[in-house]
């Protein structure tokens, strides 16, 4: 979808932009510089994203690696036959 509207630009600051983006028109800068701050708040998103699981749970879910007695994860291994 476009949406035409008017609105005062200052001319140095797009030429530097355009410069940055590597864009002529202005219309292509205002469309990356769009792109570009949408997209650098999306990856600051991931950044602020805390997983459920803390270090207690990563030593339990590491636990059968060193685990002396292996009888209690046999069960999950086939069966040789």
């Amino acid at each position: 979808m476009r949406k035409h509207t008017t609105i005062d630009l200052d001319a140095d600051l797009v030429e530097a932009a355009a410069r940055v983006l590597g864009t002529t028109r202005t219309t292509d800068t205002v469309h990356a510089a769009l792109r570009e701050i949408v997209r650098r708040r999306e990856r600051m998103s991931i950044v602020d994203f805390r997983p459920a699981l803390d270090l207690a749970d990563l030593d339990a879910m590491r636990a059968h690696r060193f685990a002396e007695d292996c009888e209690p994860y046999a069960a999950d291994l086939p069966k040789s036959t």
